[in-house]
């Protein structure tokens, strides 16, 4: 009999710890957020790095919204990102820049609004003019080494 309780609450226990597990996945996974108005935008990138979809797009460290999905423009073979912005920023200038950064120095991508001072706001559907692409590390180590080269001769 007692070995039929041992069993049980055994039981109880891996059963709880597979529940909290499936809650942390949720959480950070960012599945249980938002269902919020959304509002698209887009930016035109030349080179995005490892950005991915669902990427946090952020204003001053803040997260205002995230990637909704990444293509290719047809006509000259550049990035198109789209923005799924939260639609309580819907008062961002026109003349808004759009940066993809790094979270640290090997983190992940995110997409870093600079809003402008413009007094006509962006609307949905708009493309994004101010952008700057993802600095790739390669490039920066190669330029680094290249003109340590250059120096010495």
């Amino acid at each position: 009999m007692q070995n039929k309780a041992i069993e049980v609450w055994v039981g109880v226990f891996m059963l709880l710890g597979v529940v909290a597990l499936v809650m942390l996945a949720v959480q950070v996974s960012g599945a249980g957020k938002g269902g919020g108005e959304t509002y698209r935008l887009e930016a035109k990138f030349e080179n995005v790095g490892g950005l991915s979809e669902k990427a946090p797009v952020m204003i001053g460290g803040v997260r205002v919204g995230r990637v909704g999905g990444i293509r290719i423009d047809k006509e000259d073979y550049g990035a198109i990102v789209e923005l799924e912005i939260e639609a309580q920023y819907n008062n961002l200038p026109i003349d808004t820049g759009a940066s993809i950064l790094t979270a640290g120095l090997l983190g992940a991508q995110f997409v870093g609004l600079s809003p402008g001072a413009d007094d006509f706001f962006l609307e949905p559907g708009d493309m994004m003019d101010l952008t700057q692409s993802a600095i790739q590390l390669e490039n920066l180590i190669s330029q680094f080494m290249f003109n340590q080269g250059k120096g010495e001769g």
